[in-house]
């Protein structure tokens, strides 16, 4: 519904924002921004994207969370806050003894703080989401189809069903949408997902609408970042992106989009098994099957980055072992190994509070899953991201149009990101540690 207009002033004052505008915020996963910046010199065919930076406002490059991996970072993009405060500190829950069948941080109970969801459905306006991370069982969506997957074959469906708005499946499926697009991750499931889109504005005129694509990241980690396939990838989403941005304007003329992305990206070759040097060094025990049986230390795989997580963080000699050993394996030139953090460290970057110690890889190299065989070996992926956020090559993209104001920001904060989208909504967003970008732009 919409405010009457005397409210509608009374908030945006509040928000200091100068007319309120319904927002579309599309992220592209694993998007570089040179990709559309450079585009032409990169080989990318993006006309819509380049139009975008051309004729609105875009950022050089955003600074993004520690690690610079999918849950996180869009945890940030509708909280402005580090995922310290948010509490979604990684793409996966914590299972040291590999017990959860690769579970993810899929559930909105989990989040910490207020998000732009919760302010625009608490004004009365209609949210809607589809493909975004953490949306599982969240009552601040009115029109909900989450990310969430197990088997990854057609009884998904069944579960997504079940985790959806009822009656918006049908909606989206009329637009030759099926759950399952929400599931995989080629290019034509984010072409569904755009189709989809287009017939939810059309049925439910949604005020605040986010959309999760993720192929690109799916390709960048086959295939490598720049490759063919990416660069053909970007293409499709380019223009499943323009024919949905068009469709929704039909319904909204002064939809304002922001395209964001989570995160860079980098090509890599080789795994660091930091869990087989924690086998070598007894500081987690197997049984006759190989699987873990105990630790005393483990490691949170985020791509180029793992968190350390102690089992009795009070005692302190377990530490001093973990620390002296993290060093060592750090000091070895051909480890990967580039930096460790220890617990004040992490959590001065933002980074998760159960982390005891943070790791991060050298370009080129990922953290593998092996709990036997030699520290480092090879890895089937072709690019990855997940390093430290102070890399150049994990900065994420930021591209606004429909608003006034136009040309560069220049190198911005992620946390700036959900204040930006209050603003134009004309909402409060007073737990946001960023602030907007409006106030500053050209």
């Amino acid at each position: 519904m919409r405010l009457p207009g005397l409210v509608v002033a009374l908030v945006l004052s509040l928000a200091g924002a100068a007319q309120a505008a319904p927002v579309l915020m599309i992220s592209i996963d694993g998007l570089r921004p040179a990709d559309i910046l450079d585009a032409q010199a990169r080989g990318v065919r993006a006309p819509f994207l380049e139009a975008t930076a051309q004729h609105g406002l875009y950022a050089t490059g955003v600074r993004n969370a520690l690690p610079t991996v999918t849950y996180p970072n869009h945890t940030t993009l509708v909280t402005g806050v580090w995922p310290a405060k948010h509490g979604i500190g990684s793409n996966v829950a914590f299972d040291p003894l590999r017990q959860g069948y690769e579970g993810w941080n899929w559930y909105a109970p989990d989040i910490r703080v207020q998000t732009l969801w919760d302010a625009v459905h608490a004004r009365r306006e209609i949210t809607a989401s589809l493909g975004w991370p953490v949306t599982v069982d969240n009552p601040s969506i009115d029109e909900n189809l989450p990310e969430y997957w197990r088997a990854r074959t057609p009884e998904d469906a069944k579960l997504l069903h079940a985790l959806s708005t009822p009656g918006l499946p049908e909606i989206a499926a009329a637009a030759n949408f099926s759950l399952m697009d929400i599931v995989f991750t080629e290019p034509a499931d984010d072409e569904a997902k755009a189709r989809a889109v287009a017939a939810i504005y059309a049925a439910k005129r949604p005020y605040f609408f986010t959309l999760h694509l993720s192929s690109l990241d799916h390709i960048e980690h086959g295939y490598g970042p720049g490759s063919p396939e990416a660069r053909d990838a970007l293409r499709r989403i380019d223009a499943a992106v323009a024919t949905m941005v068009a469709a929704a304007r039909k319904i909204e003329p002064d939809l304002v989009v922001m395209i964001v992305s989570d995160h860079g990206f980098a090509p890599v070759s080789r795994a660091i098994n930091l869990d087989a040097a924690f086998v070598d060094a007894g500081l987690i025990t197997l049984d006759d099957h190989q699987h873990v049986k105990s630790w005393q230390a483990a490691s949170w795989l985020s791509g180029g980055s793992a968190a350390v997580v102690l089992a009795h963080p009070e005692d302190q000699a377990l530490r001093a072992k973990v620390a002296n050993l993290l060093r060592r394996l750090a000091a070895e030139p051909n480890s990967g190994i580039g930096r460790v953090l220890d617990k004040g460290q992490a959590a001065a970057m933002g980074g998760m509070g159960q982390a005891d110690f943070f790791v991060d890889a050298k370009i080129g190299y990922e953290f593998g899953a092996k709990l036997t065989g030699p520290l480092v070996g090879d890895t089937s992926d072709r690019g990855t991201h997940g390093y430290f956020p102070d890399h150049p090559e994990m900065r994420a993209s930021l591209f606004i149009d429909g608003v006034p104001a136009k040309g560069s920001l220049g190198e911005v904060d992620m946390r700036d990101i959900a204040p930006t989208a209050a603003r134009i909504l004309g909402v409060s967003l007073p737990g946001a540690d960023g602030r907007s970008l409006l106030a500053a732009a050209p």
